[in-house]
Order: C-alpha cells, then structure tokens, then sequence
C-alpha cells in the first residue's frame, strides 16, 4: 500500500511558478514510477510528467515540456513537480499517482497504469 499527499498548490499569476510536492508513506517507494496528472473543470484527467523509480528516466507531455520538470528524492519518500512559466489553461487539480515498476528505468503515462492516487491539489492560474 502506498499512500499520497499533495502540497504546494495555490493561486499564481501568470509566468509564475509553483513547486508541487507528493509525500508518499510505505518502505518501497523507490519500487514506484511516480507520476502528475491534472483534471480541469468540465475536462478529462490529463497527464502532465512521469519519473522512473530511480529518477533516470522522465516524460512530459508536449503542453508542459520545457516549463514543467518532475524529479523525485526517495531518501525522503517525495516527487516533486516545478512549474515554470504558469499559465492559465495549466490551472487544475493536480494529481499525484504511483505505479509499481518492473525495472528501475520503467516510467508510465496512462491513468491506468497507476494504482494509488493522491486527493490533489488545487492550481489556480490567473490572467
């Protein structure tokens, strides 16, 4: 079992930053591929960025690519998410999510392939 919690989010003009952090309980968080995704009203959830258990290995997706960088420390059991360069279509809930990994350079971008979900935290970018 692994749970998660959300931090970090808030209310930012836009060409602001943020920085996300997800705490994660349980021994073998360096066993997950973590992953953002982002739910905004009326939309689907969305991915935003993955990283592999180790941290070697990341993918974005194309609307955050160059503002947005995941990374992770599993000494302190946390990812993190750094937004750069907010604007208002990135406002949302933001999800943290886990996915138990078959090798350390695995990562993942589909919901489905993530078991434990955060609650979330609200992003909220203004023009």
């Amino acid at each position: 079992q692994v749970q998660l919690v959300e931090s970090g989010g808030g209310l930012v003009q836009a060409g602001g930053s943020l920085r996300l952090s997800c705490a994660a309980s349980g021994r073998t968080f360096s066993s997950y591929a973590m992953g953002w995704f982002r739910q905004a009203p009326g939309k689907e959830r969305e991915f935003v960025a993955t990283i592999s258990w180790r941290g070697a290995n990341t993918y974005y997706a194309d609307s955050v690519k160059g503002r947005f960088t995941i990374s992770r420390d599993n000494a302190k059991n946390t990812v993190y998410l750094q937004m750069n360069s907010l604007k208002p279509e990135d406002t949302a809930i933001y999800y943290c999510a886990a996915a138990l990994a078959y090798s350390s350079g695995n990562y993942y971008y589909r919901a489905f392939e993530y078991a434990y979900w955060g609650q979330g935290t609200q992003v909220t970018v203004s023009s």
